[in-house]
């Protein structure tokens, strides 16, 4: 039986789906205000697996992952280019969509976005309010009431009263309570703002997933799924919400994947040690290395990202295309081997033991070939095509894949331009670290690059 961690009981639980066969999901997305990074890669693919599993398994899995397009970061960013906040969002969603693809993770199932849920936002804040959970504050702001929560800090074991302890001074006058989170931000002067009962504004950020995921998905609803660093306090937030509005329990099972380091540090800006995907995937053979790297380790531990890392998963992954190379098709998968494979995976999504399996396979698959075992080899063949396929690995031509220059690749026209753009956009928020290191990154794919007055850029290959 399948096993899930729970965030918030800290065990490993059976899955019993609210309804029967069926799994309800919903996983916070990404803020679209830059290109998505490793951090980001790691989530998404994360729990690309899991909703693959889940469906392999047998359940009937509606999938829903948000997009945040409003957002204080995507003002900032706006403002900072000289660009609609509306166009700023959509360029980065549909950046987004063009990395996952590269990925080969598939859609969700819905992908709702912030802004065209703001009368449920509104509807949910005006719930808050009526049942004394929120209050609006004189400086026009709404804000959750969290003492009035006594459930506050159980996903993530901290207690009201250290928290409230460990606060600083408070700022903000218009607050009750330290700890008070906004539900509905004021109009400020140019920036967007929607009509609601208690004056123009925007939603907060916890809000939108409150609403999102119970306009979609029900009150009651069985996963919930993020980064770690999202454990507190958004979703703790989206619990005190949801279940202050709606006065049901509001989800089975919580699910938080590690975070990734860089070279055993913490990726950050600030450390200069920041990587986009696309930065990333312009070095690789192919964009399935990533993943495979990303799922090479358990999701709820940390991942630490080095070039020694990825070359080792683009050998590994090499070596299981080498093993399909030239073998035999037409054989059944060994139902044996998809045992071990589930074993693993059923045990809260183990896919390093998962990987340990393919390996084995391949191994039984090379000596079936050396042996000229031809039906053995087509078995072999049939079940690594399969059990790479339920990880989303394993389902391009060998021969073409091996064919492939190991090391950065030549980039083409599109991969260039989005590195120029990426450029330019580090270099106008003043990150001249970032527009420097994609710089180089062009350079070494033998790409030269030239500013031309105006902030235009030219480039030729070397």
């Amino acid at each position: 039986m399948l096993k899930i961690h729970n965030s918030m009981t800290g065990e490993k639980e059976p899955i019993r789906p609210l309804q029967p066969g069926k799994l309800r999901m919903y996983v916070c997305g990404v803020t679209v205000y830059d290109y998505i990074h490793l951090g980001h890669a790691r989530m998404l693919t994360v729990f690309d697996l899991v909703r693959r599993y889940l469906r392999d398994s047998g359940f009937e899995v509606t999938y829903v992952r948000n997009i945040t397009d409003i957002d204080d970061k995507i003002i900032e960013r706006a403002a900072a280019n000289g660009e609609d906040w509306t166009a700023l969002a959509r360029r980065f969603a549909a950046a987004m969509h063009e990395d996952c693809a590269a990925l080969r993770l598939e859609p969700p199932d819905l992908e709702p976005r912030a802004t065209e849920y703001i009368d449920a936002i509104v509807a949910m804040i005006g719930v808050l309010i009526a049942k004394g959970y929120a209050y609006l504050a004189d400086d026009g702001d709404v804000l959750y009431s969290v003492r009035r929560f006594a459930e506050y800090g159980r996903l993530s074991g901290k207690r009201i009263e250290d928290l409230r302890a460990g606060a600083r001074v408070q700022v903000d006058a218009a607050k009750r309570d330290p700890l008070d989170f906004v539900l509905w931000k004021a109009a400020k002067p140019g920036e967007p703002s929607w009509p609601s009962p208690w004056g123009a504004g925007r939603p907060g950020w916890h809000i939108e997933c409150s609403a999102m995921s119970t306009a979609l998905l029900g009150d009651h609803f069985d996963l919930h799924g993020g980064g770690m660093d999202l454990k507190f306090p958004h979703h703790e937030n989206e619990i005190a919400q949801s279940c202050a509005a709606c006065g049901t329990p509001f989800v089975n099972v919580w699910m938080h994947n590690g975070f990734v380091r860089i070279n055993d540090e913490k990726m950050s800006k600030s450390l200069g040690n920041f990587f986009t995907v696309r930065d990333v995937l312009a070095t690789l053979r192919d964009p399935e290395v990533l993943r495979y790297f990303l799922i090479s380790s358990h999701y709820r531990g940390p991942i630490n990202y080095s070039e020694a890392q990825l070359a080792q998963a683009d050998e590994t992954l090499l070596g299981l295309y080498r093993a399909l190379e030239g073998a035999p098709s037409g054989g059944q998968a060994d139902p044996a081997a998809r045992a071990r494979l589930c074993e693993a995976m059923d045990d809260d999504f183990n896919t390093p033991v998962a990987l340990a399996v393919l390996q084995g396979v391949a191994r039984e698959l090379n000596t079936a070939k050396a042996e000229g075992r031809t039906a053995a080899a087509a078995t072999q063949a049939a079940s690594l095509r399969e059990l790479g396929g339920m990880l989303g690995l394993l389902q391009q031509d060998p021969a073409a894949f091996l064919k492939r220059g190991a090391g950065a690749q030549v980039l083409d026209d599109a991969a260039i331009e989005a590195l120029i753009g990426a450029r330019r956009e580090a270099r106008a928020r003043k990150d001249y670290a970032e527009g420097d290191r994609i710089r180089d990154r062009l350079a070494a794919a033998g790409v030269v690059i030239e500013d031309k007055p105006g902030g235009a850029t030219a480039w030729r290959r070397a």
